[in-house]
C-alpha cells in the first residue's frame, strides 16, 4: 500500500515520529507522500523527507486556508522552494479551494490555485487538490489550466495530471474528475456511517463496466485504475479507528470497504491502487 497524502510531519506525530513509520513500514505501507500546506511547512516537510529517503516523498503547496492578506508573499515562498527542490518532489500540494469556513479570500485563493497549478505544468509535476464547498469553481479552474497554451521561454508547458484529495463527492462529480483524466484519493470518510461515498462510488463503476457509455464518456479500463489510496493522517481515521490519530496502515480498512463495493478482491486493491500511484507520482 502507499499512503498518498500523509501529515507525518505535523504536531500531531512530533512524540513518536520514528515509531510510528517503523510500524507503518512493519504492517506492509511501502511509501508514504507527505504534502506541505504553507511555507512554514517545507521546512517540516522536507526534514522528515530528508530522515527517511525512499519512503516518505515530499509535495509542497499553499493550501486555500493558509491563503491569508499576505498570500502574495506566502506564494512567493512555496514557488521558490518548489523550483528548489524540484528534482526531489513527487507533486505540487496540497493545493485547492475551501469555502467551507471562510469565503473572504475567495478570489484570492483562485488565482493561487491556477498560478500553481500552471506552476506543475511548467515544472511537469501532478498535482494534490483539496476541495471541500467548491467543486464548481475547482473544476472550472482545473480544466482552464489544463487547455492553457501557454509558453515559457519557448517551452510547452506539459500536460496537466493529478488527484482529487480526499473525495466525497456525488457521481456527476467523480465522473466530471475522471473524465479530466484525474484520479480519486480515497480515505477513511468511505468507511463512515452516513457516508454516501459508497453509495456514489458503486454507480460510478456500473458506468464503467458500461462499454458503450463509457465510450460515450472518454473513459477506459475500470475504475479501481483511477483510484489511489489515502489517510489525511493525522486526521479522518477510518472506521473502526474514528477519533484516533489516523495512521497509514489504518488505510486497511479502506481496502477492505473498497473490495465490498468494487466486487473485488482485497489483494487486487492494493495491487492496483498501489500500481496507480506509482503511475501518477514516481512514473
Amino acid at each position: 500500500m502507499i499512503d498518498t497524502h500523509c501529515h507525518i510531519d505535523e504536531e500531531a506525530f512530533a512524540a513518536d515520529r520514528e515509531e510510528v513509520i517503523a510500524r507503518q513500514k512493519a504492517e506492509g505501507v511501502e511509501a508514504m507522500i507527505v504534502p506541505g500546506v504553507n511555507a512554514a511547512s517545507i521546512e517540516t516537510v522536507m526534514d522528515v523527507c530528508h530522515r527517511h529517503p525512499g519512503y516518505c516523498y515530499p509535495a509542497l503547496g499553499l493550501h486555500p486556508e493558509d491563503v491569508k492578506d499576505n498570500w502574495e508573499e506566502e506564494l512567493a515562498k512555496v514557488e521558490a522552494a518548489i523550483r528548489a527542490h524540484r528534482e526531489e518532489l513527487v507533486a505540487v500540494g496540497e493545493i485547492g479551494l475551501d469555502y467551507y469556513w471562510d469565503k473572504t479570500y475567495k478570489e484570492e485563493q483562485k488565482e493561487v490555485l491556477r498560478r500553481q497549478l500552471l506552476l506543475a505544468r511548467e515544472l511537469d509535476l501532478p498535482v494534490i487538490l483539496h476541495n471541500r464547498e467548491a467543486t464548481e469553481d475547482i473544476v472550472q479552474l482545473v480544466r482552464e489550466a489544463a487547455n492553457e497554451k501557454l509558453k515559457i521561454k519557448n517551452y510547452e508547458l506539459k500536460p496537466l495530471r493529478g488527484v482529487f484529495h480526499c473525495f466525497n463527492g456525488s457521481k456527476e462529480t467523480a465522473m466530471q474528475i475522471l473524465e479530466m483524466g484525474f484520479y480519486l484519493g480515497i480515505g477513511g470518510v468511505l468507511t463512515f456511517k452516513n457516508c454516501k461515498l459508497g453509495e456514489q462510488l458503486a454507480g460510478v463503476n456500473e458506468i464503467f463496466r458500461d462499454t458503450d457509455i463509457s465510450k460515450d464518456r472518454n473513459i477506459e479500463g475500470a475504475l479501481i485504475d483511477r483510484l489511489v489510496l489515502e489517510t489525511d493522517a493525522p486526521y479522518m481515521a477510518p472506521v473502526p479507528h474514528r477519533g484516533e490519530r489516523n495512521e497509514s496502515r489504518f488505510m486497511r480498512g479502506v481496502v477492505d470497504k473498497l473490495s465490498e463495493i468494487l466486487h473485488i478482491s482485497a489483494e487486487e486493491v492494493v495491487q492496483r491502487s498501489t500500481a496507480n500511484a506509482r503511475k501518477l507520482f514516481f512514473a
